[in-house]
This record gives C-alpha cells, structure tokens and sequence, in this order.
C-alpha cells in the first residue's frame, strides 16, 4: 500500500472501504475462477451473503444460474481473460426482486510486476434502463416499419399487437376502439401467442362494467389474482380467470377527454407490470392509434377522390346527351329544311334539351349554396296538398313516358306547412323524378301523405330496382346514384337526393329512404312540421316577394331595347328575338359602349349582363340611373349569378329585374310587360 495510508488504518481495511464503495460490480477470482472476492454492490444486486459466493466458481453463483447458456458464456470470458485476455459482454441477470436485468461487464486478467497473470478481476456497471430504451426504440421502429406500408387498420394492428406481445414475452395483447355509440368497445385485433389459453371467437372490453370508463385511467394495472384483486364480480373476473389471465395492463387512449382506443396485454401467470412496461404499451397504442387516423384520412381523401372522377365523368356524360341532339338539330337547321313538321320537331327537340341542360345547371348552383349556406328560403304558409300537386304536375311528362300508373293518397283536410314552395316542390319533384327514372317501364309509383302528430309525412314510393341495406343513408350522399351499371344509368348527377336531404333539413324536416333489397322497390319518407293555424294559407305561387310576370302581357307597344352583353352570341341571339317581336334594339359588348349608346338611343328598357369588362354591370346601372332623361328605363340583369347576395347587389345598384341565364322567354315577357308599365 502507499507509505501515504494511515499507520494506525490496516492496509486490508483500506483497500475494504475502498471495494466496497464502489458504484460498479466488481468481483476477485482465481485463475480457475474461484470467487475470492466480491463487492457490496454486487452483492446487494442479488441479494446474497458473502458466504454464498466466495468459494464458488463464478459462473456458478446465482446471478447467472437460471440460463446454461450465460453461465456457459461466464465461464468462457473467464477462462479467456486467465489466459491474459481482457474480454467486454452484456449478459443478463438476476436481481434479488426476481427481476432480470443486464450488466455490462468487463474480464481482465491481473498481473504481478513481471506480467504473470495472477487472478481474473470481473467489473461491471448496470445497463438495464438503457438496453431498456435501446428495446423500445426497436420495437417502436420495426412496427413503424412493419405497418409503413400498410393500407388497413386490420394489417397495422396484426403486426403491432404480435411484436409488442413477443417483446413482451406475454400471453396475448388485444387492441380495441370506441364503437360510435360510445357504450363498448370492439376488439380490432387479438394477438395470442402459439400454444397458450385462448377464448372462443372476440371478446369484447365492455365485460369491465359500467366502471370502465373511470376504472380505465392512462397507465392503470389491472391484477386478476385470487390475492391483489382489483375487478370486482361481474367486471370481466370471471372471463379472466376462465382463460387462465393472471395479470392485465390496459393502457387507454385519451383524446380531446374522451377515450377512444385501448390496448391490453394478459399475462397467463401472475406478473407485477413495470412502469417501463407500461409506458412502452401506451406509446404502441399513440403510434398504433395515429397510423390508423392516418390511413382512414387517407381513405376519405381517396373516396372523396373517386367521387369527384365519377362526377365529373357523370357530368360529362350528362353534358353530351342533350349536347347531341342539339348539335343535329343545328344542322338540320343548316341543312335549310323547310317542312314545318320538321321544323317544330326540331323546335320541340332543342327545347327540351336546353331544359335539361338548365336544369342541371340548376342543381349544380342549388347543392353550391346549400353547402355554403347562400340559399335563402321565402318561407309562406301553404296547403301541402297545392305543393303536391305542382310536383306532380311538372313531372308528369316524366312518369307518363315509360308508363308509370301513379296514384296520389291525401287526407280530405289541409295539411298546412311553413315552407318555400318553390324549393318543396323542388324536393318532390326530385323524389317524383329519381322514382321515374329507377322503376322499369309500366311501373307503379305513390304519393301519400299524412298528419301524424305535430308533423306531416309524406311518402313516395315505387316498384323499381330498390336499393340495397348497406346503400340506404349513402344515396343522399354528394354524387351517389342508386345504380352505376349502365344498362341502370338514367341520367342525373347524383345530387338530386343530396339536395332532398338538405332542403329538408333547412326546413327544419328530414329525409329517410327504405327499402326491402334489391329489385323490391323503395320508399322515401318527408317529414315536416305542421304550421300554425293562418287567417288563410296562400295558394302555392303566391309568395308575398313573387317573381311572376306583372300585368300587361308581352303584347303592346313596341319598345327601345339596350342589350349589354360580352357574349357576343347571347346578344345577338336576344337582339334578334326582339326584333322578330317588333322592338328597336341596340347591342353593345361592354359597359362603356353600352353607356354611349344611351345617351342617343335613350332606351325604354335595357338587359345588362353583370360580368362585362371595362365596366361592369353593377356600374352600368348605376351610371345609367343618375342620367337625366332615364328616369322611366327599366332595368333588367341578365346575368349566370344568382345566389342571393347577387340578387341583393343588383338591387342596390338600381336593377329592377333579376333574370338568370338562359332566361326563359315568359321572363323575357314579363320584364318587357315591367318596362310598358314605367312608361305609364
């Protein structure tokens, strides 16, 4: 020892603080292994007396006893490092709780001053936490990698749950989310290890009770024991202890306060769960629950990808159809046919074509506001049975053409509603359509309705192909049509239940389907509230604000007629009509143009488109109105916007009239009627 060390210290009692005082392991062999010496920390980390180990081989002390193979290894690093090697390892032991753990250890020969190895010194300092984290981080990435490709929750789940339960070492591991009704939970995926105990078919997590919810909190261990019992009778014990479950981790998951996900992990025999253990089962079940949302937004981002390529096939589809007829009607017209037969075929053809085509327009700009909230009801007090019979009425061509027999059932006494007339015979005569064109020829289609209650049901229903279960509530989805084969293409954009629903639901009703399957036919039920008793419901299209034509007809006088429009076609197509009527007329194709015009031709009435450039429509007006000499010009916008806010802008620019594209020619009538009435 060094002359340094105090005389009255023995030199044994030195170098004995100094040993023991050591934070590592460390131990003191012969060359054949023979334990002479072992510090308090290693002994302490077994919980062993000095007596059980000096004297023993080392590799057969108990801190290695449990595995052959590590005493084997033991046995060869000492051997080695007596040969005058110095040998580094991680092997696994056992710690005094029963817990195995890891060392990194360290075997070096001793030598005497002239480099004969003399014993074997063993040091070592404790890697568990860390081979811990290092574990984690496998695991944690093999899933990542494992499910990085994986498309379906079943897929991510199979690989999470079967890797956590081998890292484990554990009986099964079971994943399980919220069902959408919030009172169970479904087992998504049940992972079981070869060879052990299992339950017949899925079992399902609601077997905790109505205690679950509180019970389940982040990171609580669940023991099902006969001593350290934690579930009471009837919470599941039972099932536990008949599958031979000793011990149960769940780990729920917690979002925006609400528990949406689980995952449990069994134990066959009984187990204390470490807080290690713990936490790496509540970050697979964050990863596991994130990859799922990711994938199920991916899902919806495709789905809604797919309904957007089948709408706009079907939109062109739908485009093309009346596209062509009108495109041979054209050329016929070219042609010069002259038999008048022909001609009001053709007529006839083109007429109903551009209906169409407005028509569909129409449900495009309807399902744009309702979505954004821009629609606005004119809501009166009316007798359902007039709403009725106007969707009947329009839509009889309809049902007539394939020969459909239609019947109507209405009770003898008013059903009064509060609604939008115009938009609730736009509701039937969607339902009255869609009817139409999914029953075969010779069909029988029904109308009913009735009081029941504080509300009125109405009821259309029909023989055609039905609808299958699973498809019930996605026909009143956005572009969802009830077939998409084509021998049962009808036509259509898919939206027109869609807007059903949402009209409906603006009115403060609903909207249902039903059916029996699949070529049973299907029933759509109405509901809406019964309104309060009036002095005197208002026949349908007696609206207190009506757009319909006032007094005085087209016929009369003729007028000065300013058309303002950048469509060059739309224009002269609108001129050439009022002029065949008798009319003066003026084009112009912008603002600007159409103001000088004025100032000459000091029209009687004038059509402003509201898009055009150089000076808009809005402007226009606006300008015209402060000249002088127009005090009596009408005013008419002619124009493809027509949400409300648009309509309240042309007011507000002095427009007296609002009209949309095409403008039909009984609108074009009325605003001429408006412009004779100005001039007194």
């Amino acid at each position: 020892m060094p002359d340094s060390v105090p005389s009255a210290v023995p030199a044994d009692a030195v170098y004995r603080t100094f040993f023991d005082q050591a934070t590592h392991f460390a131990g003191l062999m012969t060359l054949d292994g023979t334990m002479i010496d072992v510090n308090r920390v290693s002994l302490e980390a077994g919980g062993h007396r000095r007596e059980d180990i000096i004297g023993r081989r080392f590799w057969d002390c108990a801190w290695w006893r449990r595995s052959q193979a590590v005493m084997d290894e033991v046995r060869a690093c000492t051997l080695r490092a007596a040969a005058g090697a110095t040998v580094r390892c991680e092997l696994p032991y056992h710690r005094e709780d029963d817990r195995t753990c890891w060392t990194d250890i360290v075997f070096a020969p001793v030598t005497d001053v002239a480099g004969t190895v003399q014993y074997v010194a063993a040091t070592g300092a404790d890697i568990t936490e860390r081979r811990q984290v290092e574990a984690r981080l496998r695991l944690l990435d093999a899933i990542g990698e494992a499910t990085r490709v994986a498309t379906d929750a079943r897929a991510i789940m199979a690989e999470a749950t079967r890797l956590l339960g081998e890292h484990l070492g554990v009986t099964r591991v079971a994943y399980a989310d919220l069902e959408p009704d919030n009172d169970r939970f479904t087992i998504r995926h049940d992972w079981t290890v070869p060879g052990a105990i299992s339950t017949a078919g899925v079992y399902s997590l609601d077997l905790f009770g109505s205690r679950a919810t509180s019970n389940l909190r982040v990171g609580r261990t669940l023991l099902i024991n006969d001593v350290d019992r934690e579930l009471a009778p009837g919470d599941g014990d039972g099932m536990f202890n008949a599958i031979g479950i000793k011990a149960i981790i769940c780990c729920p998951l917690v979002k925006g306060g609400a528990l949406v996900a689980m995952m449990a992990v069994h134990q066959q025999q009984p187990r204390n769960w470490t807080t290690d253990e713990i936490a790496l089962v509540e970050a697979v079940v964050e990863r596991c629950w994130a990859h799922i949302e990711r994938v199920r937004s991916t899902e919806a981002l495709q789905q809604a990808d797919r309904h957007k390529s089948e709408f706009l096939a079907t939109l062109a589809h739908e485009l093309r159809n009346p596209l062509a007829p009108i495109s041979n009607g054209l050329e016929l017209l070219r042609l010069g046919a002259e038999r008048g037969a022909d001609m009001r075929h053709v007529r006839d053809m083109m007429t109903r074509q551009v209906n169409h085509m407005v028509h569909l327009v129409n449900d495009l700009l309807d399902i744009a506001r309702v979505s954004s909230g821009k629609i606005v009801l004119r809501r009166q007090v009316a007798d359902l049975k007039d709403v009725i019979a106007s969707a009947v009425e329009t839509n009889l061509p309809a049902l007539q053409a394939p020969g459909h027999l239609l019947t109507v059932d209405l009770p003898d006494e008013p059903l009064l509603v509060d609604v939008d007339v115009v938009r609730m015979s736009q509701v039937l005569g969607n339902l009255l359509s869609n009817a139409a064109k999914y029953t075969p020829p010779g069909g029988r289609i029904a109308v009913a309705a009735r009081r029941d209650g504080g509300n009125v049901v109405i009821t259309v229903s029909d023989n055609g192909i039905g609808i299958a279960s699973a498809a019930l509530e996605a026909v009143f989805e956005m572009f969802t049509q009830v077939g998409r084969s084509i021998e049962r293409s009808k036509g259509g954009l898919g939206i027109g239940l869609s807007l059903v629903r949402r009209l409906m639901t603006l009115h403060g009703g609903s909207a249902s389907a039903a059916s029996a399957g699949e070529g049973r036919g299907s029933t759509f039920t109405l509901r809406l509230p019964v309104a309060g008793q009036p002095a005197q419901a208002l026949p349908v299209g007696a609206a207190a604000e009506s757009d319909a034509a006032p007094p005085g007809g087209a016929a009369g006088a003729p007028l000065r007629v300013l058309i303002a429009d950048d469509n060059v076609d739309a224009a002269n197509t609108l001129d050439a009509l009022l002029r065949l009527a008798g009319h003066d007329t003026r084009v112009a194709h912008d603002g600007a143009a159409a103001l000088a015009l004025a100032e000459s031709f000091r029209p009687q009435l004038a059509f402003l488109d509201l898009g055009m450039p150089r000076l808009d429509g809005y402007e226009t007006a606006r300008r015209l109105r402060a000249l002088p000499h127009m005090a009596d010009l009408a005013l008419v916008a002619l124009t493809g916007w027509g949400a409300a806010e648009d309509r309240a802008r042309a007011r507000a620019a002095g427009f007296d009239r609002h009209l949309l594209k095409p403008a039909a020619p009984e609108e074009v009538a009325a605003a001429l009627a408006l412009a004779r009435i100005a001039r007194g």
